[in-house]
């Protein structure tokens, strides 16, 4: 399952992200990101516009293509 196709409010564990760019996997390492890490989908903007996150109580957005590079296991 894809990050982007999660729900609001679904919960789910990071375990890929080796579809994405060098730039974009550094940049998320830096916010706290990395595979084997939870997040919450709070949001998703219309228009395939950004989705935003939420990892260890901080809230971020990245681009809906970002988030569909994102492999992600749901936590029921």
């Amino acid at each position: 399952m894809l990050l982007s196709e999660l729900k609001k409010g679904e919960k789910a564990k990071i375990t890929d992200l080796s579809s994405l760019g060098e730039a974009v996997k550094r940049r998320l390492l830096d916010l706290g990101i990395s595979e084997g890490s939870m997040v919450c989908l709070q949001c998703t903007m219309p228009f395939k516009g950004p989705c935003m996150i939420e990892n260890c109580g901080q809230s971020l957005g990245i681009r809906f293509l970002d988030a569909s590079g994102i492999k992600v296991e749901k936590i029921c």
